[in-house]
């Protein structure tokens, strides 16, 4: 279930909550975005007796002004607490992440390997092959924001509830969880499900090279979706992620009731 907003949260952004079975999944949102893009997944999970989180990392949902005096760990830690209270209660616990909540998902899979079960990804965040990136660190000390990156979705009328700008303080501290990420790839031995947009127009095709390169994972699936773009999990192809998922999680984790 979900609960009213709070003051200072934009409608929409609430974090999800669904008790079910002893199967848990983890769910994060991206960078800039909020739980909207990620409560309709949720749902379908909890619909199917899984036992879902769906939290709301520090600096989103709010203002991205808000975003700029966070930071990384802080995001880890979010996601960090809600792996130990499923874990808690779930005898077995799947994390999953869109855009940076890929990278925080991988991170919980290198960090906790006895605590996750299984990956999946939808268009994960862990580089970019640009290179004003490497300007990060002097352009976040005298601009604080560049035009959004929220939002993109070919389906009319969806709403990840994002920012319109992107932070680059903020920005800056991504880009140092993207290489602690990467260094640690090959701690990632967990079954991995990745789903890849065909037209993403905030990454390139690094990320998931680099993953599927990097990891030490047996199972590594990867799915085309050719009709959304970058936040597929409320796109043309969502119901397409929901199902591959189920399927995914009942061969490699079991059902909610095992």
């Amino acid at each position: 279930m979900t609960s009213t907003t709070p003051p200072g949260l934009l409608p929409g952004a609430e974090p999800f909550s669904a008790d079910g079975g002893r199967l848990g999944v983890l769910l994060s949102h991206g960078f800039t975005g909020s739980p909207a893009s990620m409560t309709p997944w949720g749902k379908q999970l909890a619909a199917a007796g899984h036992t879902v989180r769906v939290p709301r990392l520090p600096g989103h949902g709010t203002t991205w002004q808000e975003l700029n005096t966070t930071r990384w760990d802080q995001w880890y830690a979010e996601v960090d607490a809600a792996l130990t209270e499923l874990r808690s209660r779930c005898d077995h616990v799947v994390v999953a992440g869109l855009s940076m909540g890929g990278c925080l998902a991988l991170r919980l899979a290198e960090q906790r390997p006895a605590d996750v079960d299984a990956i999946v990804l939808v268009n994960p965040a862990v580089n970019l092959a640009r290179f004003d990136l490497k300007l990060l660190p002097a352009l976040k000390l005298v601009v604080r924001s560049m035009p959004g990156i929220g939002n993109d979705i070919k389906k009319p009328g969806q709403d990840e509830v994002g920012y319109t700008r992107t932070p680059l303080k903020a920005l800056a501290s991504q880009l140092v969880m993207w290489k602690d990420v990467r260094d640690n790839f090959d701690k990632v031995i967990q079954p991995l499900l990745i789903f890849k947009s065909d037209e993403d127009h905030v990454l390139d095709a690094t990320s998931v090279d680099l993953i599927r390169a990097g990891v030490s994972s047996k199972v590594v699936d990867v799915v085309a979706l050719p009709e959304s773009y970058h936040v597929a999990t409320i796109d043309n192809d969502d119901q397409l992620i929901f199902d591959r998922t189920a399927t995914f999680i009942a061969e490699h984790v079991g059902t909610p009731d095992d």
